[in-house]
């Protein structure tokens, strides 16, 4: 049992420092406190000043941002391997987010002196951070356009599902999802309400687009949910 759990931390290590060599790698492990956190929690809050990085090392992260009149947009769901709050500790300005973990997680935190202290001092580790900032940024510019160039709601969703469903390789081949969101989060992530995400979900079924057993969804044509796509 220990050998197995020495395994799995080990590829889990190895997934997280996968563009660093071993020397790089133990620099940061060196300057790191690693916490392990319920579902809920929450590592910063939007506009609360910025004081150091979160390195996901296991589970899942949502990502949101609140307007005055109390709606929420989730930006995005960060895993393993995820770097947080890097634009943030980089600029020295406060977080432009809200980060709280959505599933059992495991998170690494680096001190914004600390980080800053091992960018000056390895360049490997300079371009590490500046690799997943340019990640983030193109993340985000996608994201903006998916959501602003859809015309309607139905658009919106079905993008989203063919994008959870291009990004996992085990998906490519079985087209099948787990559903880690609320229809509630759903919305908030496609910027419409439960109500239109629960009923255009009824939609897509009854279209046979897809089907849900539990928490899994089967994309049962993909073609046809892509050909809803139009820009």
């Amino acid at each position: 049992m220990a050998t197995q759990a020495l395994n799995r931390l080990q590829a889990e290590a190895d997934k997280v420092f996968a563009e660093l060599s071993p020397a790089a790698a133990d620099a940061i492990e060196q300057s790191a406190l690693t916490t392990s956190y319920p579902t809920g929690a929450a590592l910063f809050a939007e506009g609360q000043s910025s004081r150091g990085v979160f390195l996901v090392r296991r589970g899942r992260i949502k990502l949101s941002i609140s307007g005055s009149d109390g709606r929420t947009l989730i930006l995005r769901i960060a895993g393993a391997g995820d770097l947080l709050g890097a634009a943030s500790v980089v600029s020295g300005r406060e977080y432009e987010a809200t980060a709280e973990t959505q599933s059992p997680s495991e998170v690494s935190f680096i001190r914004q002196t600390d980080l800053l202290r091992l960018m000056r001092v390895h360049g490997e580790i300079a371009l590490w951070v500046t690799r997943h900032l340019s990640q983030d940024y193109s993340s985000t510019c996608r994201d903006i356009r998916d959501l602003m160039l859809s015309d309607s709601a139905s658009e919106k969703l079905a993008r989203l599902l063919v994008a959870w469903l291009n990004n996992s390789d085990e998906t490519k081949r079985s087209c099948k999802l787990k559903m880690v969101l609320t229809h509630e989060e759903i919305g908030q992530m496609i910027g419409t309400s439960r109500e239109t995400v629960s009923r255009l979900i009824a939609g897509f079924k009854k279209q046979r687009l897809i089907e849900q057993n539990g928490a899994t969804l089967v994309i049962t044509d993909p073609a046809a949910l892509q050909s809803l796509i139009t820009a």
